[in-house]
């Protein structure tokens, strides 16, 4: 399964070289100033105008940025350059650290509560010097106030600010601009406005709603890192399954524990009942259950022993294990669904590139906006205080957050919500499309069914017949022999493997006993003469001095399948299958699953005619299939998806990868893709109407900074919070309009 899996995922660590072609690496950097769509096209660009810089793909809800490049031309020291040369600031990634979310906190919290302390004080200066008894105080004392006001306010702002002074001023020496650059000019004007106002020793300070803005604001700001950080990269989350150490047996009978990231392929490692495994291997010694619920999405856990292979990250649930190690670090399949996993974060759809031209669109806009109202307030005869200030929360309120949070968001917990079901999504706009669709394609073997043969159930066969034909089975690695081994462990029958067998490929195997010479194999190799083809096994075993005995194979439907495509019939969708198997049993597995559009013996370029005529009745079609010959009707498809199991060019081509031996991620999938395409709209429509309510408010001077700030922040809250619902939601698959032919 893994080579399976490394289809578009990108690489890491250096990169052979191939042919004529030059090596490539490809590098992990923080960024915590990332805030919004319009950072991530600035450091893309930036970057995509660096010498060697190949590819660089930048992720807004883990604040990292993902840069491939020729060693040759550039290093990781220039392209740390480049991005500062952008106004951010950026370090080598270090796994397995949650770094950044951690220096966004501690730098946060110290700051709103200087905010806090300064803003309640100047609160109550502000209520003496405003209350009932004003009259009574003298000009003096009201000017006492407000210069021990302002004492209290110049420091508290210039340190409790400075998260939004340094992210302006570095975008501004950038030649850009971004959001920070509003707010913080809306802070700067109002605490500076305050201050030559207590000069010329006037009432009209308003040094206690430029601390409370300055507070909100970060009170905003630290909400948001919270509900970023638990919409955090689903890639993360799951690099958190590592162990981080591992017990290693040596060759000379001592036991040692090392981390897990000095493990090598032919390490034996002791697995302790309890634990995690450390790294990719096969088991040597032991029987046990393996739980892959958070790898593959299967909640039962696995029954394996010896010669079974085990991922790093699974959790030893039975009994201990000894198990040799195969790959390791960075190529074990937790690090490939990793890489796998940010591929289609850092991926953006079409409304995500949406939000982010609206948003660099919008930074323009709403400095020009805050310039003309303050020209408007003046033109009409009001005092500049008046005018400066209605400026003020223009520019604190038409701040882009909501706006450019709207979709990445959605998209971050759609992504980490199918990965718990054992989905990766793997296209920029396959959720998108995925919510389209109206028409499902499945492919039969392998898709429909498990894709690996079983023996068939209505057959007799004694005990002591399976054990002896196992004990030779064992020996082969052929899909049928493999299933005679599987069938007897189900049955509980023990055996031991059988000492000199020979295969003979294309025939069978062979073993001489003292009877005489036993063999499983083809009908010829057995020496069986088939005259009725209904009669016809897969796999005879032929013992001296006994009649051969057939076993016949057939390929199991998924457990759940009939219930999955009942629930797609019920919402509407169009189900045909299309199969280049056998007619008969593509019309077999048909009956079974209750859909009446079939055709067996279908041949690639035929399942591409069938699309295209779909494509033509006005009907979007998804495709799901996992062989070489659907990897073209993969890529035609509308939407595509494939599972784990499927050849690597399959994979390649398709959105969307299922994991397990359930068809029920499939329709998880259709679910979290419509209500994703919902939610993604409702988050437009939060900002969109945060704009149409707030903004023409302030402009007419209703809205005041400080009501600004707390208005800005809510609506970026909001539009996370409302993301957030779709990882714990109970969805129901819609009903889809489908499309007459």
């Amino acid at each position: 399964m893994e080579g399976a899996l490394k289809a578009g995922v990108p690489e890491v660590g250096p990169a052979p070289s191939a042919g004529d072609a030059p090596a490539r690496e490809t590098h992990v950097f923080t960024v915590p100033e990332i805030m919004c769509g319009g950072c991530l096209k600035t450091i893309e660009t930036a970057l995509s105008e660096t010498t060697g810089v190949s590819n660089a793909r930048a992720n807004l809800s883990a604040r990292r940025v993902t840069v491939t490049f020729d060693p040759s031309e550039t290093s990781p020291e220039l392209v740390i350059a480049a991005i500062k040369a952008a106004g951010f600031s950026a370090a080598p990634l270090i796994e397995g650290q949650d770094e950044v979310h951690a220096a966004r906190v501690s730098e946060l919290m110290p700051r709103v509560g200087v905010a806090g302390f300064a803003a309640a004080n100047i609160m109550l200066l502000s209520v003496s010097v405003w209350s009932g008894h004003a009259s009574d105080m003298d000009d003096a004392m009201k000017s006492l106030f407000h210069w021990i006001s302002a004492l209290i306010a110049l420091p508290a702002i210039a340190y409790a600010g400075q998260p939004f002074f340094k992210s302006a001023l570095a975008a501004l020496k950038a030649g850009r601009l971004n959001m920070d650059v509003p707010i913080s000019l809306g802070i700067i004007l109002a605490t500076a406005m305050s201050f030559v106002q207590t000069m010329r020793g006037t009432d009209q300070v308003y040094f206690d709603a430029a601390t409370m803005l300055v507070f909100f604001l970060l009170i905003g700001r630290l909400l948001d890192e919270s509900m970023r950080a638990r919409t955090r990269s689903a890639a993360e989350n799951l690099m958190s399954l590592k162990a981080l150490t591992a017990t290693i047996l040596d060759q000379d009978g001592s036991v040692r524990q090392i981390p897990s990231r000095n493990l090598h392929p032919g390490m034996t490692m002791l697995v302790a009942t309890g634990e995690r495994i450390a790294a990719d291997g096969i088991i040597s010694e032991g029987v046990s259950e393996i739980d892959e619920s958070l790898i593959t999405g299967e909640t039962l856990p696995k029954v394996v022993s010896r010669g079974d292979r085990v991922h790093a990250g699974t959790l030893n649930t039975a009994a201990p294990l000894r198990v040799t190690t195969t790959a390791t670090e960075d190529n074990t399949l937790l690090a490939e669904l990793s890489r796998l996993m940010l591929a289609g974060e850092q991926t953006r759809g079409r409304y995500v590139r949406l939000a982010d031209r609206a948003a660099r669109l919008y930074a323009p806009a709403v400095h020009l906006l805050g310039l003309s109202t303050l020209i408007g307030w003046l033109v009409t005869g009001h005092g500049w205080e008046i005018a400066l200030t209605n400026a003020i929360a223009v520019l604190i309120i038409t701040c882009p957050c909501a706006l450019a949070l709207a979709v990445p968001a959605v998209q971050v917990a759609a992504i980490s919500r199918l990965f718990g079901l054992g989905v990766l999504v793997k296209a920029a706009d396959g959720l998108e499309r995925l919510s389209e669709i109206d028409t499902i394609i499945f492919d039969k073997t392998g898709t429909l069914t498990l894709g690996e043969p079983s023996l068939a159930v209505d057959q007799p066969i004694d005990a002591d017949v399976l054990a002896s034909a196992a004990a030779l089975a064992v020996m082969s690695r052929h899909p049928y022999a493999q299933a005679m081994v599987r069938a007897a462990r189900v049955r509980g029958i023990s055996f031991e493997p059988r000492a000199g067998v020979t295969e003979i490929p294309g025939s069978g195997l062979s073993v001489a006993t003292a009877e005489g010479e036993e063999r499983l194999g083809s009908a010829i190799f057995a020496g069986v003469t088939v005259t009725d083809p209904r009669q016809a096994a897969s796999l005879w075993y032929a013992r001296p001095g006994r009649a051969p005995i057939g076993f016949r194979f057939e390929d199991r439907l998924r457990s759940d399948a009939p219930a999955a495509i009942a629930e797609l019939k019920a919402a509407g969708y169009h189900i045909e299958i299309l199969s280049g198997d056998r007619p008969d049993a593509v019309a077999d597995a048909a009956s079974a699953l209750g859909v009446r559009d079939y055709k067996g013996g279908v041949r690639p370029e035929e399942k591409l005619a069938r699309l295209a005529d779909l494509k033509k009745q006005g009907r979007l079609a998804l495709m799901v299939g996992d062989g070489l010959n659907d990897a073209p009707a993969l890529a035609a498809g509308h939407a595509s998806m494939s599972p784990s199991a499927a050849a690597d060019i399959s994979q390649n081509a398709a959105d969307a990868v299922f994991q397990g031996e359930k068809l029920g991620p499939v329709v998880e999938t259709l679910k979290v893709a419509r209500r994703s395409h919902r939610m993604a709209l409702e988050n437009f429509a939060i900002a969109i109407l945060y704009n149409i309510a707030f903004v023409p408010m302030a402009v007419l001077g209703y809205v005041t900074p400080l009501l600004a700030a707390i208005a800005m922040s809510t609506s970026s809250i909001l539009v996370t919070g409302n993301a957030l619902r779709l990882r714990t939601t109970r969805l129901k698959l819609d009903r889809v309009q489908n499309k007459q032919g």
